[in-house]
């Protein structure tokens, strides 16, 4: 028996290397390389606040949320899922607290476990549905979202600004990075600045860096994206890998509500719109296949750098209308499934 586990085991690790390797290297090189040359092209074609660092620090603040929701989403997509809800979940995890904060008197730490646990709860019975009930997790996960933002509107339908002296605090508190400063025009210093959110969201990138790449709980994220029928034969509780990826999305959506609150620091239905179709695209630019069993948590975070770089540079050109920025990002997932299609060519071919 022991020796049928460690055979088991061996086998398992062989073809997590054969998974994991190759195409969702090439894939994230890939898409650093465009995020850097977009980049580079707005600093010297472009210029304006995109030659000072704390542009990009900018991004990084203005889009903390959507980098949380991406690597949740990206969890997902691996095991071969998805998850609409998190926008919905977003805003109301913004109401929820802003209600809580201004007119219940509550606390900061208590709306951070609201905000968890609204998270873990979308997670846990979306991830139940999906896993142990066999249900399609596209309509899960659309019930959810429509759920989440009929919700929203129940808690208060009024939009508002929250005034808890404590929660204003936290939310207008910077940490300064000396060496990413500039000079403004009267020739003063301004050091670069971010906001609490951004380390939230770079925390949340290196924790699950490290499970999907180096603990057990992340090969099997592969493993079943990959290939269910062949990850049940190894051992692995396919059920069980697939519910966790929802849980942790969800967690994901209750830190990102709670990172975005602490940004936009208001109450609205209106809230996180069309946050979860960014964060799908975010992933897609990132790497993660939508067939799954590829994918990658750094790329899903240069993903959103990716969109949002595109974004502020249709911007700058004086392209506000909202359709330029739908047919830029558009051309961009475009882009990236032709060449997640040619990565699956590649593999097929060699496989032959």
């Amino acid at each position: 028996m022991s020796k049928k586990s460690s055979e088991s085991a061996n086998a398992f690790q062989k073809i997590m290397k054969k998974i994991t390797a190759t195409n969702t290297s090439l894939l994230l090189t890939i898409t650093i390389a465009i995020f850097l040359f977009m980049y580079l092209f707005a600093i010297i074609f472009v210029g304006g606040s995109f030659t000072k660092p704390q542009a990009f620090l900018d991004i990084l603040n203005n889009n903390a949320c959507l980098i949380i929701l991406a690597c949740g989403m990206s969890i997902v997509m691996i095991t071969g899922g998805i998850d609409i809800s998190v926008g919905g979940v977003v805003a109301l995890v913004s109401m929820c607290c802003a209600v809580y904060l201004d007119k219940r008197g509550g606390s900061v730490l208590g709306a951070i476990v609201i905000s968890l646990l609204i998270g873990l709860a979308f997670g846990a019975f979306q991830g139940f549905l999906v896993a142990y009930l066999d249900i399609q997790p596209f309509i899960v996960t659309l019930a959810g979202m429509f759920f989440a933002r009929g919700m929203v509107t129940i808690v208060c339908e009024v939009p508002f600004n929250v005034e808890h002296a404590g929660f204003v605090a936290l939310k207008d508190s910077r940490i300064e990075i000396p060496f990413l400063g500039s000079f403004n025009r009267l020739g003063q210093f301004i050091p670069g600045s971010s906001e609490v959110g951004v380390i939230v969201s770079l925390i949340v990138v290196v924790v699950l860096f490290v499970i999907m790449k180096w603990t057990r709980l992340g090969r099997a994220f592969y493993a079943v994206g990959g290939n269910a029928q062949s990850a049940m034969m190894l051992g692995i509780n396919v059920r069980r890998t697939r519910f966790l990826s929802h849980l942790i999305c969800g967690l994901m959506a209750g830190i990102g509500g709670f990172v975005y609150f602490m940004h936009v620091g208001s109450g609205s239905p209106a809230h996180a719109t069309g946050y979860e179709m960014n964060a799908i695209a975010a992933a897609i630019i990132g790497g993660t296949m939508l067939s799954g069993g590829v994918g990658n948590i750094m790329g899903a975070f240069f993903g959103v750098l990716s969109l949002a770089t595109i974004k502020n540079i249709v911007a700058a050109w004086g392209l506000q209308d909202a359709w330029w920025t739908g047919i830029t990002i558009a051309t961009m997932i475009c882009l990236f499934l032709i060449i997640q299609s040619i990565v699956s060519a590649v593999r097929s071919n060699k496989k032959r």
